[in-house]
């Protein structure tokens, strides 16, 4: 077990975050005020910051592949957190992935790595980059097999900086994040609502599992890798002590809904047919389709790893089980009526 180190490091720190305005990057941005750093954040032109706002942080207004812009909000920093990424959307494109993903981040490191007295480089790339997990559970050193354009510009980056930290000297620490639960949490919101049905339709095979990780936990683990010297030139896979099942999943949020499901699986393929229509004429029409094949896919792919290293080589120690987790999430949805 690791020596606890305190994040109270952080105080007074020039820190840069990039992704500020996202679900993540807002709760990063709050724990880093608590903690007292002098935070700066890049942040697109025409994107709110209304919400931290009262947090004193030093907007710098730009794109992450504007280069005047990066190195502006870079300048002076100890510490970076890049978080900034394409939000999943069907219609974006290889380019616009490219862009953000791989271009931005090269710029960012670039630009870190000639700031005096730089500390560290957090780099927040995907779990998503291993794909669907044949032998679970994975870890930090399984093969990358990325199976979508988002997955695979994360995994382009990823090796990208850490050939990068290597050639150039930069102080990184890579963390691949696994799903996301907490309040405010809205990418897993169908899933949510459809355990609070009678029936529940689950497509692909029963064995897949899926790993998750609190929010809170997440961003205490940032912090952690940030400041902890063991953590300078690893690779971290940030996850709960264990994956859940999809039928557990739904069973969990069904109970604290007062709910008894029946869960049905059905073969994925007619889906990812439809799916695949679906996405052809929506692009035609020049709107969002309401079934993605990456929808589908989400539930035809075990995510399962091992994720020890976080506790062993840097004695973390999460606060939230899958469990505790889920029923946060689902009570945040309910007093909001989004869920009843």
């Amino acid at each position: 077990m690791a020596d606890r180190i305190d994040i109270e490091i952080l105080k007074g720190k020039k820190v840069m975050v990039t992704g500020a305005t996202g679900y993540l990057g807002s709760f990063l941005v709050r724990r880093l005020a608590e903690v007292g750093a002098v935070i700066t954040a890049l942040a697109r032109p025409a994107t709110s910051i209304d919400r931290l706002r009262e947090l004193g942080v030093n907007w710098v207004r730009g794109d992450i592949t504007d280069a005047m812009a990066v190195r502006e909000a870079v300048q002076g920093a100890e510490y970076v957190f890049h978080l900034a990424t394409v939000f999943r959307r069907a219609a974006a494109t290889l380019a616009a992935h490219r862009q953000v993903h791989v271009t931005g981040t090269q710029l960012l490191a670039q630009a870190a790595a000639g700031q005096p007295g730089f500390k560290r480089f957090i780099h927040v790339s995907t779990a998503g980059v291993h794909g669907d997990v044949k032998q679970p559970p994975a870890d930090e050193n399984s093969p990358f097999k990325p199976d979508d354009v988002y997955q695979r510009t994360k995994a382009e980056a990823e090796l990208w900086i850490r050939d990068f930290s290597v050639r150039c000297g930069l102080p990184l620490t890579v963390i691949r994040p696994n799903g996301i639960m907490g309040p405010g949490e809205t990418r897993l919101l169908k899933l949510f609502r459809a355990a609070s049905h009678r029936w529940v339709f689950l497509p692909g095979r029963s064995d897949c599992r899926y790993h998750l990780i609190h929010v809170d936990d997440l961003v205490s683990f940032m912090l952690l890798a940030a400041v902890h010297p063991a953590a300078l030139g690893e690779v971290f896979i940030a996850g709960n002590n264990e994956s859940v099942s999809f039928e557990d999943f739904i069973r969990i949020v069904a109970r604290e809904l007062g709910r008894n499901p029946v869960v049905t699986r059905f073969p994925a393929w007619p889906l990812f047919i439809a799916a695949w229509a679906c996405e052809g004429v929506c692009r035609v029409l020049g709107v969002e389709p309401p079934l993605h094949r990456r929808r589908v896919a989400f539930f035809t792919k075990n995510r399962s790893f091992d994720t020890r290293k976080m506790r062993e080589k840097l004695g973390f120690k999460h606060r939230y089980s899958n469990e505790e987790g889920l029923v946060q999430t689902v009570r945040w949805y309910v007093a909001r009526g989004w869920l009843k």
